[in-house]
C-alpha cells in the first residue's frame, strides 16, 4: 500500500493536470496554445456592425462609403450603403429595390424570378472601379434575378431566372445614378444559372483582345444546379458568351465535408435529405496585367488559372472552347477551401478561408499560399474589397449558421460585421486595368 502522502500527491497532480486540460486561457497551461490569431500587418479592426440584415457583398469607395448587398428573401432591400457604424439604408433609393411582393411570379405552377430590368431583385456581388477620363468611379451591381422564397412546407427554394432579371448595373457614385444596364440572353445565363462575382478590365481594344473598346466584365456562374462556368460580357456592345462550362476545374468536389469552427458540416435543408454543399465556381481574381484569371470552386482545396485570352475568344471561333479547356492550369492546393477572392497592387490573390477563420494569400512570385490574417471573429468572410486607403474590407456573416443550411433554424447571432486589415507591402487598390 502506498503511503497517504504519496496518494495525496498523485491526487494533487491529477487535479492540477485536469485544471490545465480544462483551462480557460493560455496562462493556465505550460503547453503551446493556438490562440486563433495572426495579424502581422496590424490589428484586425471592426468598422461596421449589421443588426437588421445579413450581408453578402460589399465594396469600399474612395470617399469612405461602404456599399453592401443582401440576397433577397424577405429583406426590405437588396442594395444598401452604410450611414454610420450600425446602420445602412437602401441605395440608390428604396424605389429601385423591388418590393418583396414583386420578386417572383408563377407560370404553370413553376416559380420564376422577376424579369424587371429596371429595379434590383436579389444582388449577390458588388465591385468598384476607380474614375478615369472616360468613366466615373463606378459601383457595379450584380443582380442574380433569383430571390430565395419559401414553399408551402417552409423549405427554401430559388425560382428560375427570366431574361431581364439577371443583370449587371453600373452606378455613378458621384451622383448616385444608374448609367448603364446589361442583361443576358437565356443561351448565356441559363434559367438555373447563378451569377456570383465579377471582375473588370476596362482598357481599350489594344490591350484587351477581341474587345470593342470599352472593356469587358468577367462573371462566374456558381449555380448549385451544376452548370458552372464563366460569363464574359463586352461592355461596348453588350454581347456575352460562356467559357469553361462544366470544366472539372469549375465544378464542386463531390461529397465534400468541410469543418467550420471544428464541426463537420453537412447541408441540412427543410424537406430534403442531408446532403453536401453543392456550390461550384466561387472565387475569381484577375492578375494585375489582366492576362490571367485565378479561380476555384467553393468545395475544393485547389487553385486554378486560365489565360484571359482564352476567355475572351468569341464563340465564332470553332476552337475557342477546346482551347480554353486545354489551357487550364492547376496551381496546387492552397491550405483548404476558399470562398471569395480579391487582389491588390502587389499582385497577391486574397482568398477567404472559412474553415480556418482566416484569409490566405496566393503569391504568384513564390507559387505558394501564405497566411495573411487569422482571427476568431472571421466567421466566414463572404466578400472582400480593397479600398484606396491601403486596407482590405471584408464582410462577416456567419454563413454556415444560416437557417437555410440548418433545417430552418437560424443559428447566427447579431451583429454581423465589416472588418478590415492593413495590406502588406504598402499595397493598395489595383487600378491598372481601369485606365483607358
Amino acid at each position: 500500500m502506498k503511503p497517504f502522502s504519496a496518494i495525496a500527491g498523485i491526487v494533487a497532480f491529477c487535479a492540477s493536470a485536469k485544471a490545465q486540460v480544462t483551462f480557460q486561457n493560455s496562462s493556465q497551461t505550460i503547453l503551446r496554445v493556438d490562440n486563433g490569431s495572426y495579424a502581422p500587418n496590424g490589428p484586425v479592426e471592426e468598422v461596421h456592425y449589421y443588426y437588421n440584415q445579413w450581408p453578402i457583398g460589399l465594396a469600399a469607395a474612395s470617399d469612405g462609403r461602404i456599399f453592401v448587398c443582401y440576397t433577397r428573401g424577405t429583406d426590405a432591400y437588396t442594395l444598401g450603403v452604410t450611414v454610420n457604424t450600425t446602420a445602412e439604408v437602401a441605395y440608390p433609393s428604396q424605389a429601385l429595390n423591388l418590393p418583396v411582393s414583386e420578386l417572383n411570379t408563377t407560370f404553370n405552377g413553376i416559380q420564376f424570378g422577376s424579369a424587371n430590368a429596371s429595379a434590383f431583385i436579389s444582388v449577390q456581388a458588388l465591385y468598384i472601379t476607380t474614375a478615369t477620363a472616360s468613366r466615373p468611379e463606378t459601383l457595379w451591381v450584380l443582380d442574380t434575378g433569383r430571390p430565395t422564397i419559401m414553399d408551402a412546407q417552409g423549405a427554401p427554394t430559388m425560382p428560375y431566372a427570366q431574361p431581364g432579371g439577371p443583370k449587371l448595373v453600373a452606378i455613378n457614385i458621384a451622383n448616385n445614378s444608374i448609367y448603364e444596364t446589361y442583361t443576358f440572353p437565356s443561351s448565356v445565363h441559363y434559367p438555373d444559372s447563378y451569377m456570383n462575382d465579377l471582375r473588370f478590365d476596362l482598357r481599350d481594344e489594344s490591350e484587351v483582345p477581341f474587345s470593342t473598346g470599352k472593356g469587358v466584365a468577367y462573371i462566374n456562374d456558381s449555380s448549385n444546379e451544376g452548370r458552372n462556368g464563366f460569363i464574359i460580357l463586352d461592355l461596348g456592345t453588350g454581347d456575352s458568351w460562356r467559357r469553361l462550362t462544366q470544366d472539372p476545374s469549375v465544378l464542386r468536389t463531390p461529397n465534400n465535408v468541410p469543418s467550420y469552427q471544428g464541426f463537420p458540416f453537412y447541408l441540412k435543408q427543410v424537406g430534403q435529405p442531408i446532403q453536401w454543399q453543392p456550390e461550384g465556381l466561387d472565387g475569381i481574381q484577375l492578375s494585375p496585367d489582366g492576362k490571367t484569371m485565378y479561380y476555384s470552386p467553393l468545395t475544393s482545396d485547389y487553385m486554378y488559372s486560365v489565360p484571359t485570352y482564352n476567355l475572351l475568344l468569341r464563340p465564332q471561333d470553332p476552337l475557342a472552347e477546346l482551347a480554353a479547356h486545354n489551357n487550364v492550369s492547376n496551381l496546387g492546393q492552397r491550405g483548404g477551401q476558399a470562398n471569395g477572392f480579391e487582389g491588390d497592387s502587389n499582385g497577391f490573390v486574397y482568398m477567404s478561408m472559412p474553415e480556418q477563420n482566416s484569409i490566405n494569400i496566393y503569391n504568384p512570385s513564390t507559387l505558394q499560399a501564405e497566411l495573411y490574417v487569422r482571427d476568431p471573429r472571421i466567421l466566414w468572410a463572404d466578400s472582400m474589397s480593397v479600398g484606396s486607403d491601403g486596407y482590405i474590407y471584408y464582410n462577416i456573416n456567419q454563413l454556415p449558421y444560416q437557417a437555410q443550411w440548418n433545417n430552418g433554424t437560424d443559428l447566427r447571432t447579431y451583429p454581423g460585421a465589416v472588418l478590415r486589415s492593413k495590406l502588406p507591402g504598402n499595397g493598395t487598390k489595383a487600378t491598372a486595368l481601369y485606365v483607358v
